[in-house]
């Protein structure tokens, strides 16, 4: 989608859709709706007058112009809610809104008029907000449809917009650079959607590694690839364990981004790349089963956000690790009881081959904390006891450094992609204690993120290390404007925007 600043006044500027916020707070109508007000004749006032267009947040009105003059063919006025309560994620969802109604009325461009008020008065952060909401509702993943079928009338229309214009007040650079670092985060986040969506077959670990190879093609990054022999000689037994069920090779992915003296120490994103999940001998029901491609959701937001940051040129240093494999059943796959070592050292009971992605993921986080990382994040979807937890809305977060998780939220909070803590207290440990190894890959239903998340602490050492579950946040039903049901690329834009604040 290209993304475009416009100066001129909404009332002379030519575009196929115009969309403005109303306010509930507002008593009279703003100057420029009662500019928009007499271009259109007078439609805004009189569906005010009679109490259907007050500003609520499910108001909408869409008015047509006569085609005399330079001006907006069409208005759409969408209800923002109140001025005060207003902050970056109610941009977003309005902007979102915004895109689906030229979507529905099949049109390429919209221009959107953004206002600051409430918690966003920054211009900055209001045109970054609006960008991201936009960009983030024109994605739709196709490439795999070959032809429409006429004799079915689709449930929603698809995704045409492909330029969205910003007007609004405030310092024209300031807009510029809000829209410029919206439009980075929002492409990151669908680039990671697209990598979530693509099915088992096409999405495998050889394929993560070519796509992340691409990208160091065109931006600052360098990226190594680990295979079988290379994850044998750094003794990565449990990236290795896991993925013996499967034809499939193993890939453990290393991104490298230099944005900062050689000397700084890096920022290190560990995702969580299982690309197929069928449970191993611990099998999954059959039901749902197709929805285990989206277990790599984790490294798509890793991959995706390694993008962003080169793309931004951030000044600081990050690497970027996927470990990558398939989980299935099959005579020479990981069995419950097998007792396996991993890179740390620790050796491991698999009590369950179903919790596999802490498995992977203990051999990737000891292979970042050999790089002496200023801190690691790790993500992935790792239990459906933080669905239970926490539901669809929030990602779960858990740490060994109280300053770092409290970043984690407030990077959440500025994207949307809210997480919340869960305590980690050193308790919880004893469910993993096993009678013959180091410690036991699953300790019970009671507090199952918890405890996926203190095996995880045991991988780690003295690194400040924090771990977001987001296996009821990266994809689910879209509920929100700019979402569509299926991939919704979480965490990518809360990485984006905690390494943007490591940045300063």
């Amino acid at each position: 989608m290209n993304v475009r600043l416009v100066l001129a006044e909404p009332t002379r500027h030519a575009t196929p859709l115009l969309v403005v916020p109303l306010y509930e707070d507002d008593e009279d109508l703003p100057e420029l709706h009662g500019s928009l007000d007499a271009l259109f004749e007078g439609v805004v006032s009189r569906a005010r007058s009679a109490g259907d267009l007050m500003g609520r947040v499910q108001d909408s009105l869409v008015a047509y112009g006569s085609g005399d003059g330079p001006g907006p063919s069409r208005l759409l006025v969408l209800g923002a809610g109140k001025r005060e309560a207003q902050d970056a994620e109610s941009i977003r969802r309005l902007a979102g809104k915004a895109v689906r109604a030229a979507e529905r009325l099949k049109l390429d461009r919209v221009t959107l008029w953004l206002e600051a008020g409430g918690a966003a008065t920054d211009p900055a952060v209001v045109a970054q907000a609006g960008v991201e909401g936009a960009v983030l509702a024109g994605w739709e993943y196709r490439e795999l449809k070959t032809r429409e079928d006429e004799s079915q009338e689709e449930e929603a229309p698809h995704a045409c917009v492909e330029t969205v214009e910003v007007a609004g007040g405030g310092d024209p650079d300031a807009l510029k650079r809000g829209m410029e670092v919206g439009a980075v985060l929002a492409r990151a986040e669908n680039f990671a959607r697209t990598l979530q969506s693509r099915p088992g077959n096409v999405a495998t670990p050889t394929h993560l590694a070519d796509v992340a190879a691409a990208l160091a093609e065109k931006l600052p990054l360098e990226v190594r690839v680990l295979g079988p022999e290379e994850l044998k000689s750094e003794s990565m037994h449990a990236l290795l364990a896991v993925s013996q069920g499967s034809e499939e090779e193993p890939r453990l992915i290393v991104m490298t981004y230099r944005g900062s003296e050689a000397d700084q120490p890096p920022l290190a994103l560990v995702g969580k790349g299982l690309t197929f999940d069928a449970g191993g001998i611990s099998l999954k029901p059959a039901s749902g089963m197709e929805d285990m491609k989206f277990d790599m959701s984790g490294g798509a937001a890793v991959i995706a956000a390694m993008g962003g940051i080169a793309e931004l040129k951030l000044p600081v240093n990050v690497v970027g690790i996927v470990p990558s494999s398939e989980n299935l059943p099959s005579g020479s796959a990981l069995k419950p009881g097998d007792v396996i070592p991993t890179r740390e050292g620790k050796s491991v009971e698999v009590v369950n081959t179903d919790a596999e992605g802490r498995l992977i993921l203990a051999d990737a986080l000891s292979y970042a904390r050999s790089l002496s990382p200023s801190a690691i994040v790790d993500c992935a979807t790792l239990t459906g006891a933080c669905v239970i937890a926490l539901g669809h809305d929030a990602s779960g977060v858990l740490g060994t450094d109280e300053g770092l998780v409290q970043e984690l939220r407030d990077a959440g909070d500025r994207s949307g992609e809210r997480c919340w803590p869960l305590p980690l207290w050193k308790e919880y440990g004893k469910q993993l204690e096993s009678t013959v190894a180091d410690l036991k890959n699953v300790g019970g239903r009671a507090a199952g993120t918890v405890t996926a998340a203190s095996f995880l602490k045991a991988f780690v050492g003295d690194c400040p290390w924090a771990h977001l579950d987001i296996a009821g946040t990266a994809y689910g039903e879209g509920k929100l404007s700019y979402q569509r049901k299926g991939a919704l690329g979480v965490p990518t834009r809360l990485l984006l925007e905690w390494v943007r604040g490591r940045a300063g």
